[in-house]
């Protein structure tokens, strides 16, 4: 089956040199395929004439439909309006609903429309225009030869209203697009290679149903997600359960979550927060290598202030006797990164902020201090819950940022997992 394909173009030095990042490509992508339209490539060019036109010329041999956005200004370096007139051979016009939108615009400032901006209302004569309410520049849509270019401002909020409100009805008029179902499974302690391991057979098995596995991997996390298409959305929802079903069964102890794409993302520490709030429960952090980023993410959850009490940053060795009660002998004999002080650091901090759950970490976080029976990127993780203390040992190498943010997933699975095993009622 053939499916049609869309093709995005950014137009702009400043994304080339990195001066801005290019959100405008990621929101397109995502709205097109909820609405079942493929992205085949994604260009980006300088504000140069013969940058645009090959990008135009090369787009129309992949894709039925090329967006493009940028260069739409009123100043000079702004050419997208005029390589369009050269791309189709056609010359400018004066679109009297565009100029209008402008005076429009105007007037919400108290202002009167300027020479320069005038000239924003002038399209090339074979578009049709896509109304701006939020701008002065009006986007343009093409359709020649069976493919349909639309061209779009770079201000990410003008573009996102005109692709809402006016480019993807439009799209749907024009074209039948199948469905399209992504679904990503989100799995915790285990890394990328080790994974697909243990579930070669199962991904070997995806393609009966014409199923695609990605893998996406972060810091002490990797993403599986599924991805199929189809005619209909019912069938290519079912088939994907019923893999994740199957997953369940070879992995259940690395999965922590699901996103299906489109639908808001719930991360780790919101999962962790969701619980600790409907067992009307507490939780309370001693931190070592982490310096706090532990406490960071379960405050940044809204309303967490109903289950996080506080933090003991223990850096030092001495914080870690002062206020978590570590004695001194323990980290002589054990070391600061060891399962007697981080088992300690987790019961102390729990008992002094009187919480029903706590989570302690102590590593060596990097690029210095690892030794040979302790390399860098050792780390122990405890959770101390009403009536146990377990911990963990990990490796997680020798990038000191990547260790951090490995330890505080990992740590706060851990937590997740024993509020899951919580006999507690859900209030």
């Amino acid at each position: 089956m053939n499916y049609i394909q869309a093709e995005i173009i950014t137009i702009g030095d400043e994304i080339l040199i990195g001066q801005i990042v290019d959100t405008n490509s990621a929101f397109m992508g995502q709205l097109l395929n909820l609405n079942g339209i493929s992205i085949k490539q994604i260009t980006s060019v300088s504000d140069n004439r013969e940058h645009i036109l090959k990008a135009l010329e090369e787009a129309k041999t992949r894709a039925d439909i090329i967006l493009i956005t940028g260069g739409l200004g009123p100043t000079k370096d702004d050419i997208t309006k005029k390589t369009m007139c050269e791309y189709f051979n056609t010359t400018m016009r004066f679109d009297e609903t565009a100029y209008q939108d402008v005076v429009n615009l105007f007037a919400t400032y108290g202002r009167d429309v300027t020479p320069i901006n005038r000239l924003q209302a002038e399209v090339p004569a074979i578009c049709e225009v896509i109304r701006n309410k939020n701008g002065t520049a009006p986007g343009m849509w093409f359709d020649v030869d069976g493919k349909v270019y639309i061209s779009m401002p770079g201000v990410p909020f003008e573009m996102t209203a005109m692709m809402k409100e006016q480019v993807i009805p439009k799209l749907k008029a024009r074209f039948d697009f199948p469905s399209i179902f992504h679904k990503t499974v989100l799995t915790q302690g285990i890394g990328e290679s080790t994974l697909s391991e243990l579930i070669s057979d199962w991904e070997d098995s995806l393609a009966a149903d014409n199923i695609k596995l990605a893998y996406l991997p972060s810091p002490g996390m990797v993403r599986l997600r599924l991805s199929t298409k189809g005619k209909e959305a019912a069938p290519l929802i079912a088939a994907v359960e019923r893999k994740i079903e199957e997953l369940k069964l070879i992995i259940p102890e690395y999965i922590y979550g699901y996103e299906v794409f489109g639908e808001e993302k719930e991360t780790l520490e919101q999962m962790v927060g969701k619980l600790l709030k409907a067992k009307n429960k507490t939780v309370s952090t001693a931190e070592s290598c982490t310096g706090g980023y532990i406490s960071h993410l379960l405050t940044k959850v809204p309303g967490s202030s109903a289950y996080y009490i506080g933090s003991v940053i223990s850096y030092a060795y001495e914080i870690k006797e002062s206020e978590l009660g570590v004695p001194h002998e323990v980290i002589e004999k054990h070391g600061a990164v060891s399962q007697p002080v981080v088992e300690q650091m987790a019961k102390a901090i729990r008992e002094k902020y009187k919480t029903d759950y706590s989570v302690s970490a102590s590593g060596i976080a990097g690029p210095d201090g690892g030794t040979d029976e302790k390399p860098v990127g050792t780390v122990w993780i405890a959770v101390a819950t009403p009536d146990k203390v377990i911990s963990q040992k990990f490796l997680f190498g020798n990038n000191r940022e990547r260790n951090i943010q490995k330890t505080a997933n990992a740590a706060l699975n851990m937590l997740k997992k024993e509020l899951e095993d919580d006999g507690s009622v859900v209030q």
